[in-house]
């Protein structure tokens, strides 16, 4: 649909919804350019204190796969007349200590009333124009780290069915709760120095994204297409969340993982040894999900060192190849 609408023509506009990117990126200034989003989810954990956590985590993520710094946000909170006030009181303590955490200040927002709870913010931050990170510029050689494990999509299916374990739980939770921030600050710590060039993919990271409701492959889609590229992707070397796998087999699949699949298939290419379980997480839609990477193989060792160094335990999940048909190769 939006392809149908007219397009704005606005020279200060450095990354439009056109590119399918992860926000909108407008230029202020030669020093100065704004980084925008917005995201809203339902409930994805009993505690709402937790769930505001998940949600603020997962609004902000977007800023920080483009490179920005966070700082300022609108809460947005869709809530049940009949529900007890309290929660909804719990949830936004949950997402300002968040905030707070990311050193992002609420500054407003918005309620309505709704049937159904959602909750989540719009988030602006700030970027030099000429540091922005974009899905697209994944060159041929380049390899893909993930910084953060799959299966949250899953485990919280089962959770709303009663039938995800405290330990499975507990994984996800930490998973989603945990800021970009440090995965962020170490890649800038790789990139380009500050008194370095300032151009176009300056330095040796050049795309990212960050995995969240397309799942890993539905990203790594973009960023191949973006980029004129085709990944291969070594599903061995993906970490995944503890009860994942029993989850994906106990077939608790959310919709979005079958829209995903149904989507995608035509894109990817398994080999025979990755098994249904695999497949199916690699399909899986994510909440506040780690940043997928396209970097220079020679700075790669030096940016898993940097991002273990801050706590996060990347993986070097696969390659950038040549375009070929189909897009993406997991094996």
């Amino acid at each position: 649909m939006l392809s149908r609408l007219p397009r704005q023509i606005d020279p200060n506009v450095l990354v439009g919804f056109d590119t399918y990117d992860d926000a909108g990126v407008y230029r202020l200034s030669d020093e100065l350019a704004m980084v925008q989003t917005v995201d809203i989810v339902t409930p994805m954990a009993d505690d709402p204190y937790v769930f505001g956590q998940i949600a603020a985590a997962n609004s902000i993520s977007d800023v920080y796969a483009m490179g920005g710094r966070p700082v300022s946000a609108l809460s947005i909170v869709c809530f049940p007349e009949k529900e007890n006030a309290e929660i909804l009181g719990q949830i936004l303590r949950g997402g300002l200590d968040k905030m707070n955490e990311a050193g992002c200040t609420i500054v407003g927002g918005h309620s309505i009333r709704d049937d159904e709870l959602k909750f989540g913010y719009a988030v602006t931050g700030v970027i030099h124009p000429d540091r922005v990170w974009r899905n697209a510029g994944a060159r041929e050689g380049d390899v893909l780290l993930l910084t953060k494990p799959l299966g949250t999509g899953v485990i919280a299916t089962a959770l709303k069915q009663g039938k995800a374990p405290e330990a499975a739980v507990a994984a996800a939770i930490h998973s989603m709760t945990g800021l970009n921030r440090a995965a962020a600050e170490a890649l800038h710590e790789v990139a380009a120095p500050a008194d370095g060039p300032r151009s176009k993919n300056a330095g040796p990271i050049h795309a990212v994204t960050d995995v969240t409701g397309f799942g890993l492959l539905g990203h790594a889609r973009e960023m191949a297409a973006a980029s004129g590229v085709s990944f291969e992707i070594d599903s061995l070397r993906i970490e995944l969340l503890d009860g994942a796998v029993e989850a994906a087999r106990g077939g608790y699949l959310a919709g979005g993982l079958k829209n995903n699949r149904e989507f995608l298939e035509c894109c990817v290419e398994f080999e025979p040894a990755v098994i249904a379980e695999i497949r199916d997480l690699l399909f899986d839609p994510q909440t506040s999900g780690g940043l997928l990477v396209s970097i220079a193989p020679e700075a790669a060792d030096a940016a898993r060192a940097a991002l273990e160094r801050r706590g996060v335990r990347a993986r070097a999940i696969g390659r950038v190849m040549e375009k070929t048909s189909p897009l993406l190769r997991v094996k």
